[in-house]
């Protein structure tokens, strides 16, 4: 009995040992948990934690000004009732918001599917209207609503759920004067969850609130305009309810961006290219049996001086404030539709195109660099012939021999046919010297043609200079759809497989009818209008080659703080003193007695000197491109009009419109200066007060005389 008494002890004795162990175990365990998120990593959870419990409330920055030279407003904000709707609140209701929707669209008037489409999200398969920015941030739905809908919303908030009608700084474009500047300014959208990573360690982080410049100034200088949102954070309960305040930031007004753009002339501008082209589409094609398509053009004016832009105009425009308050479906279709031809492209720095005569100041430079004399005598025949290929002076016209500077008053195409064509067999023809010259394609790139100006707009295209290097490069990225399409040879000998047989055997060669066509900006050759106006002011400066600037300076909110955009050059024109002064001699001639002296009649050219080049360019398939480049000592003007006709026939009448509005010459050829919209010196800033309200001068409407003269194109 005692032996059965001690086992049992025993037994019991060990259980409470083993108990006393296992709770040992799990009290050490338990306290080494509580040592490793306490102490070791407790600040990181007591950060989280605080994180979780943090709401903030973001009050956007106003964003800054964009004013013209005169300080006249472009861009700037007004208050307005945005109505908007909270996605997220739209998402906990059963019917996703259908009803809260429906009822909306009747208090605002607008169809229920257009609202719909406003607040789903933008993706890859989904359509525009869509919401880009982030889905935890109200989406406006309209920024137009009037004081009686804003108190239907509020006072009947039990209606509508997730929805709400604040008083909101909107971006407006003011189009002061009729100064529309789409396409210089550009338009805002919503920031996207991929752009706010992006910019999380930059210098200008984004908050989901933020709109962003798309394109244009409001691009450009997005980060001056921009300023910085002031972000009040609340520390709150599991309840939602405030229990403290954090660490806030401060917001900041953007900064103003003042343009050497004047609203004056800008108005004028626009004007003057949108009448040109309707002009124009009066006008009879011979060639083709109907009237001109005029469909696109573009118009820069830059002082010479320094490459500041006075005024840049492109056809077909659109409002930028479609964009404000969130674009609707329809004004998205129109404004990226092909029936639109496209509005929101900026044909001054995007639209390229053959340039036809107006690039003979190149070509005439690269001859004389290649040891051509100016005043030496060259044969401008009717026609030029190589190979079988007849090669014809515009309209069939001759004029003997005659010198360089000849050669352009008349632009004879011949001249600089026989000229080019010399060069490349000096250089070895379709099988080049290992050290060729190339006068002609060295001469192009080193006035700045092939690649950008440096304007300060963003999306700037290069254009193209079609030398051997080029040449080859296309053939190679060509060649295999070339040789697949040059199969169907000679059962099809239609013109296409003809071009792509050519293309696959020789592509890569320059041949003798490449540089012809070249010689007179034709060919495979591409400009732009504002590479253009940087070549043509460089020749009334005297051969410097400048990096176009629209901004002239930044102004920070109080106007303490100003930041100055100073013209920056690029390169020299490869000219002599001497060359620079015979070319500038030669187009006074084309103004007074060449091409373009028709459209300049009664201009004070004894007081105001007038230069100017013609360019009618050929592109296969359409119309003839019209280009008027001209400049005087003071502004280069350059236009182009897709499908226009002749340079001095569609262009040449606005062109001198815009010049007798600068300088208030009337068609007689007085001059007004009272009249006149000369712009103040480009360094002047307008006037700033203290508290950085930048006073501007009064807009007024500026009507042009009387026609100007006209007469018979030569």
């Amino acid at each position: 009995m005692s032996n059965l008494s001690e086992s049992r002890t025993s037994r019991v004795t060990v259980r409470l040992i083993a108990i006393q162990i296992l709770v040992f175990s799990l009290l050490l365990t338990l306290g080494g948990r509580l040592w490793y998120l306490q102490i070791r990593n407790g600040q990181e959870y007591a950060n989280e934690a605080r994180n979780n419990h943090v709401q903030q409330v973001v009050d956007p920055a106003t964003r800054g000004s964009i004013l013209d030279a005169r300080g006249v407003p472009l861009a700037d904000n007004q208050t307005r009732l945005v109505v908007s709707a909270s996605r997220t609140a739209l998402l906990k209701m059963k019917d996703d918001g259908k009803v809260v929707l429906g009822r909306l669209a009747k208090v605002l008037g607008m169809p229920e599917k257009d609202i719909r489409n406003k607040v789903r999200l933008c993706d890859s398969k989904t359509p525009q209207p869509c919401w880009n920015g982030s889905p935890y941030q109200p989406i406006p739905i309209t920024d137009k609503a009037t004081t009686q809908q804003a108190l239907q919303i509020r006072e009947r908030s039990e209606d509508f759920p997730g929805i709400s009608a604040e008083p909101t700084a909107v971006r407006r474009y003011a189009a002061p004067g009729n100064a529309n500047t789409a396409q210089v300014l550009g338009y805002l959208s919503p920031v996207t969850d991929e752009e706010i990573n992006k910019a999380k360690n930059t210098r200008s982080p984004l908050l989901r609130s933020d709109q962003i410049g798309r394109s244009g100034l409001e691009r450009q200088y997005d980060d001056y305009l921009r300023g910085k949102a002031a972000v009040t954070r609340y520390e709150v309960d599991n309840l939602g309810r405030v229990i403290g305040q954090a660490k806030s930031d401060k917001g900041q007004a953007g900064s103003s961006v003042v343009t050497s753009i004047d609203a004056r002339v800008q108005a004028i501008a626009e004007k003057q290219l949108d009448q040109a082209m309707k002009d124009a589409r009066k006008v009879h094609d011979r060639n083709t049996g109907t009237n001109y398509k005029a469909d696109s053009g573009a118009v820069v004016v830059m002082e010479a001086k320094t490459g500041r832009v006075v005024a840049m105009a492109s056809n077909p425009s659109y409002d930028p404030n479609a964009w404000v308050g969130g674009i609707s479906g329809k004004d998205y279709a129109h404004l990226t539709g092909k029936d639109s031809n496209y509005p929101l492209l900026n044909r001054a720095i995007q639209g390229q195109a053959a340039p036809g005569s107006i690039f003979k100041v190149i070509s005439t430079s690269a001859a004389i660099n290649a040891g051509y004399d100016f005043d030496g005598h060259y044969p401008c025949t009717s026609s030029y012939s190589i190979g079988g290929q007849v090669f014809k002076n515009f309209e069939g016209e001759g004029h003997g021999d005659i010198s360089l500077g000849r050669a352009l008053e008349v632009s004879c195409d011949t001249v600089f046919y026989r000229l080019s064509h010399d060069e490349w067999k000096k250089d070895g023809g379709d099988k080049p010297k290992k050290n060729a010259n190339d006068w002609f394609y060295k001469t192009a790139h080193q006035f700045g043609l092939g690649k950008e100006t440096g304007i300060d707009l963003p999306n700037e295209v290069k254009g193209r200079v079609p030398d051997r290097k080029w040449k080859h490069d296309f053939w190679m990225a060509n060649k295999a759809g070339w040789c697949e399409q040059a199969k169907a040879w000679p059962k099809k000998k239609d013109f296409g497989t003809k071009l792509a047989r050519e293309g696959c055997l020789e592509g890569m060669k320059l041949h003798a009818y490449d540089s012809i066509n070249y010689a007179i900006g034709q060919g495979d050759t591409l400009v732009t209008p504002i590479q253009m106006a940087t070549i043509y002011a460089a020749l009334a400066n005297g051969g410097t080659l400048h990096d176009p600037t629209v901004g002239k300076a930044v102004v920070s909110p109080d106007g303490k703080h100003i930041q100055m955009i100073k013209p920056k050059a690029h390169g020299k024109l490869p000219d002599t003193p001497t060359t620079l002064k015979q070319i500038d001699s030669a187009l006074a001639g084309v103004a007074t007695r060449g091409t373009a002296a028709w459209r300049f009649q009664g201009w004070p050219q004894d007081k105001i000197p007038m230069h100017a080049k013609t360019g009618t360019a050929e592109v296969y398939g359409k119309q003839t491109t019209s280009w008027f480049a001209t400049y005087t000592k003071d502004f280069t003007i350059v236009m182009t009009i897709s499908q226009g006709g002749t340079g001095s026939g569609a262009s040449g009448p606005a062109v001198r419109n815009i010049y007798n509005a600068l300088y208030g010459v009337d068609p007689k050829g007085a001059i007004n200066p009272k009249a006149a919209l000369l712009p103040k010196p480009q360094a002047s800033l307008p006037k700033i007060e203290g508290d950085g309200t930048i006073q501007a001068q009064p807009i007024k409407p500026y009507v042009l005389p009387s026609p100007s003269p006209s007469g018979s194109p030569q």
